[in-house]
């Protein structure tokens, strides 16, 4: 497997571990569930590689002059 890690970007490596768990979650459960199912699996990959993480974590939106809260499904805060 080619690792896409570029040193001189800050968080390539964490990156490369997170997009890793998602191919897994991908492979092992391909398409057609919702997107809930995708989460959990997501989350036990994360937590199987040791990646600190957040679910449903409240965040505020900044789009043009608009302002308002939504809730991110994952937030990984190493």
């Amino acid at each position: 497997m080619i690792r896409m890690i570029k040193e001189e970007y800050k968080y390539s490596a964490l990156t490369s571990q997170i997009i890793k768990c998602a191919m897994t979650v991908h492979s092992a459960l391909g398409n057609g569930f919702q997107e809930v199912i995708y989460q959990r699996a997501l989350a036990i990959e994360m937590k199987l590689a040791t990646i600190s993480f957040d679910r449903e974590m409240e965040m505020p939106i900044y789009y043009r002059a608009d302002h308002w809260n939504a809730k991110s499904r994952f937030f990984s805060g190493r």
